[in-house]
C-alpha cells in the first residue's frame, strides 16, 4: 500500500501544534486527523464529531472533509470558530476611532 505524507494543524490564541505523519494514500482527512492524535494536545476537538459542516482546510483553503483525496504534502488545517466576524471587527474598530 502506498503511504503519503501529511500534516494536521491547529491554533488557539496560546498555543499551536503541527503533527507530521506518514498515513496510507487511501486515508481520508478525518483518518488523518485521528491518526495525528491531535487531540491529545487539544482535547476540546472531540466535543462534537467530525462531519463536512467541520470546518477544515487545506493549505488555507475550505475542503469537504467527507470527498477531498488527501495529497501527499498536504497539510490538514483545522479551524476553530471565530468568536467575532471580520465584518463585526471593522465595525468595533471604526466605532472606536469615532470616539
Amino acid at each position: 500500500m502506498q503511504q503519503i505524507s501529511v500534516e494536521v494543524a491547529y491554533a488557539i490564541p496560546d498555543k499551536q501544534k503541527i503533527i507530521s505523519l506518514t498515513i496510507a494514500s487511501t486515508s481520508s482527512v478525518i483518518d488523518a486527523i485521528y491518526q495525528s492524535h491531535i487531540a491529545d494536545e487539544f482535547p476540546q476537538l472531540l466535543s462534537k464529531p467530525f462531519d463536512d459542516t467541520t470546518p477544515i482546510g487545506i493549505f488555507g483553503k475550505k475542503v469537504n472533509i467527507l470527498t477531498y483525496q488527501l495529497q501527499d504534502r498536504d497539510r490538514i488545517e483545522i479551524y476553530r470558530p471565530l468568536s467575532k466576524t471580520p465584518n463585526q471587527r471593522r465595525l468595533e474598530r471604526a466605532k472606536n476611532v469615532n470616539k
